[in-house]
Order: structure tokens, then sequence, then C-alpha cells
């Protein structure tokens, strides 16, 4: 399709009718992402469907190399199996691969980017670039600022995930549930979760190693350590579900090599981009999942000393198909631009 800019990129979506890929068709139209030509690619079960983008009608096709041809970016947002098969294929012919899923995110030749972190990394892909898990980010990016004010040493961190943290049939799950407990009719037997979602909380996202921790959980650890070269910060972590469609948020308490005053959190905090800060209990000001619905920004609050520490207790929420996914992922191809111009 031919799109305002005609000098502009030609991007490729895999996995465009899942929750996300429909997020990223609108941010790409938010952002006024320069796209010449816009191809939505799914897998067999979504061809034939078609998508929305700038006023038209776009018709899915199948995700297979050949659709990668001519193609400067392609945004994974399917499974990982398919972004661990296609990926090679699209730095093969010369485009480059930014994805969601968490198949390259620790391969040690593939950048894993939250722009306002790490943006400098996206120079070292050699065809792909990952983009980290859906709570690592606004997780890294409530840090970043205070690790500029004082070297980090350990996170002890709680999250409270959304449904759409497992995609589309997530949320169809959560609302099948409440509707049947709305109606008096038994719940049908969960497919998505481990248990009852509705009216309850999880805590397991994803499965259980052998260790017991979710793979969700050791994400947030190695990620995190990842993205900010911090091979020793210390994170102890809990991963749950909870009843909310969209918005993931967790509980943090961090400590530094230097105490850092709750007042010079809020300034740095408040002064880093992609940040804002809702932070005055004593009239109910705090971030919610409903706040942070539908908006990019990563938003702290709660921030106040530990009573018998000299660490710093933080609450932080984001949206987590947009900042946590989406709009990530727009942004690493948008500072790929910056860096590289044609």
């Amino acid at each position: 399709m031919a799109g305002k800019k005609e000098t502009g990129r030609a991007v490729a979506i895999v996995g465009a009718t899942g929750a996300v890929g429909e997020v990223l068709l609108r941010v790409l139209e938010e952002r006024d992402f320069p796209v010449r030509e816009l191809r939505p690619l799914a897998s067999e079960r979504s061809v034939g469907t078609t998508v929305r983008f700038r006023g038209q009608k776009l018709p899915v096709a199948l995700a297979l190399p050949e659709a990668f041809d001519g193609i400067d970016f392609v945004f994974f947002a399917a499974t990982g199996e398919l972004s661990k098969t296609l990926g090679p294929e699209v730095a093969k012919r010369g485009g480059v691969a930014i994805d969601k899923s968490s198949s390259w995110r620790m391969h040690p030749d593939v950048p894993l980017v939250i722009p306002e972190v790490n943006g400098a990394a996206v120079e070292k892909h050699k065809g792909i670039i990952s983009s980290p898990n859906c709570t690592t980010t606004p997780f890294v990016m409530a840090l970043e600022p205070l690790r500029r004010l004082a070297p980090l040493r350990r996170a002890v961190v709680t999250t409270f995930q959304a449904v759409t943290g497992a995609g589309s049939p997530g949320l169809e799950e959560l609302l099948g549930q409440q509707r049947a407990l709305h109606e008096h009719r038994p719940i049908p037997k969960p497919d998505k979760f481990a248990g009852q979602i509705a009216n309850n909380v999880l805590p397991l996202c994803e499965t259980f190693r052998d260790d017991a921790y979710s793979t969700e959980e050791v994400k947030l650890l190695y990620e995190t350590r990842k993205i900010m070269d911090e091979p020793a910060f210390e994170i102890a972590m809990t991963c749950v579900r909870v009843p909310v469609p969209v918005g993931h948020s967790m509980s943090v308490l961090l400590e530094t090599e230097r105490p850092i005053a709750p007042d010079d959190a809020r300034r740095a905090l408040a002064a880093f981009p992609g940040v804002v800060v809702m932070d005055d209990p004593a009239h109910n000001v705090f971030p919610t999942p409903a706040d942070a619905a539908g908006r990019d920004e990563v938003f702290v609050g709660r921030i106040r000393r530990d009573l018998t520490s000299e660490r710093l207790w933080l609450w932080v929420v984001g949206d987590n198909l947009r900042k946590g996914a989406a709009t990530n992922a727009v942004q690493i191809a948008e500072e790929l631009m910056r860096r590289a111009p044609r």
C-alpha cells in the first residue's frame, strides 16, 4: 500500500491479527511511522482475513520466507517458533527482524533493546533485534533513572500481570469465566491459565521449571541483567497473574550501593523520558493498570523509604501491549533509522 511518505520503509507484521499485532498497527499509525508498504502476515488460520491500516483494509497473507523479499522491517508478534524459524530468513534477505517473543532475547549475537536505556545496542544487530518481555520493560524503565543516581545492588519484585500478557486467548478466558460467574453457570475448564482467573489470582505466569521458578520469573532476572549490562545484579522475583485486562503492575524493593532519598528518586524518575511519576498517596494519587491502559509511558508511585532499611519501595505500572510490546518494538525501528539513516 502507498503511505503518506513514498520514501518510507516496507514493513511486515507477523501475527498481525493477534493482540500485539493489532496494537502494532495502531502504534505505527499514531507515531506516523514512515510506512511505504505494509504486509500483514499470520498463520494459516488467519489467512484471508483483513486488518485495517490508515483507512484501508489489507488482506492477511501466510507468513513464509518469500513474503520478506524487499521488506525493511519485520515485526514478529506471533509464536516463538515462528520467529525462531523465520527471523533468520528476514536477515538473509537484508531486512531487520524485530522480535517480541523470547526466542532470541538471550542469544549472545542478538541485541535486547529498550531504546531509552540501551538504544546504542541496535547498532550491533546482525539482522535480528529482540524486544524484552512485557514485565521486564517497565521494570528496567523504572530502574534506569535510579541507577544513574547510585549503582544497583539487589531488588525484590512481585509482579501483578494482566491476562493479555498471554495474548487474546488470555483475555477471552477471563471474559468467558466472568460471564459464567455472572450468569451463575459452571466456570469452563481453564485452558490458557493453570486455574480459574476470574475473581482470582494465580502465583504463576507461564510454566514452572524444575527449580520451582516460572519461566516468566527467570525472564525478569536474565533479561534485566542483559539490557542493563549488570551481570551481578541480584533480583528475587515472584510473578502473579491477576484478573485485569491490560496493564502489568509490580511492587519493587530496591537496594542501591548508596541510599537514594525518595525526593531524589521522584525527580530522577520524572526527568526520565517515558516515565511518569504519580505519587501523592495522601490524596489517593498512585498509578493503576486503568491509568496505564492505552498509554506508552511507565508510571511510578508509592516511592518511599523502607521502614527497616535504607532501601527504596516503588510501585510500577505499564501497558503490557504498548510499551511492554508494540510501542517498544516500533521505537527500536525508529532508533535504528535514526542511527543508520538511508
